[in-house]
């Protein structure tokens, strides 16, 4: 039954999204809304599919803060990345450069305002990613992080990058860690019916020292993985 889901889900999703990408590309002289909308409108549609074509249920354990934060969230599969314009309200995403070299996608990203992380442009990126984040922050958008840098299999606990404990000093936000199971059902290709669980850990205060930070984000961030 999951082959069938899953063949019915890039029958429905990837020809979706070409249209959207599409749609978004054409009203880039409509202006910056319109064109979130659009973003906000693709991410919508993966939950969608994610829900009724795949068969998987999204649960919250908790829910965002109220208060401006950077969310260090665990990154297993491609399903997170999609889902956070549906799990957060205009969200600010640092993501890595090469995604935004991807022809109309990149461009959309930029307007809705993500981040390039550009990793080996050192300090002076950094100091763009920080000075882009503030003002982010300061419209009241939630920014968010996958502090391990990359995708990292279930079960496994990834090494934070360096450049989070700096994200973290240097915006001067709370930190809430966010864990999720979604690596078993949200494969590559065959993906699976079932749960992906959310949950959001206790705020972090601004002002820890490094390694107090990644120890309490490590933890909190893997709290789904099994025992």
């Amino acid at each position: 039954m999951f082959v069938l889901r899953t063949l019915l889900f890039c029958l429905i999703f990837y020809p979706g999204s070409t249209l959207l990408v599409v749609w978004a590309v054409l009203a880039f002289p409509l202006g910056i809304e319109v064109q979130r909308a659009a973003a906000n409108r693709w991410s919508h549609f993966h939950r969608w599919c994610v829900e009724n074509l795949l068969g998987i249920e999204v649960v919250l354990e908790g829910a965002p803060s109220t208060e401006p934060t950077l969310y260090a969230i665990k990154h297993e599969s491609y399903f997170e990345a999609i889902d956070m314009p549906t799990l957060f309200e205009m969200p600010v995403v640092f993501a890595k450069e090469e995604l935004f070299r991807i022809p109309g996608w990149g461009r959309i990203a930029r307007v809705y305002g993500l981040v390039s992380v550009a990793r080996k442009d050192g300090a002076k990126a950094l100091l763009k990613l920080i000075r882009e984040a503030r003002k982010s922050a300061a419209e009241g958008r939630p920014l968010i992080i996958f502090p391990e840098g990359t995708r990292v299999l279930h079960g496994q606990i990834g090494k934070l990058q360096s450049g989070f404990a700096g994200i973290y000093k240097m915006v001067g936000l709370q930190v809430v860690p966010v864990a999720v199971d979604s690596g078993p059902l949200y494969r590559k290709f065959w993906k699976r019916p079932g749960r992906i669980t959310y949950r959001f850990g206790d705020p972090i205060p601004p002002g820890l020292e490094r390694e107090e930070l990644e120890r309490q984000v490590a933890a909190a961030i893997n709290a789904l993985n099994p025992d």
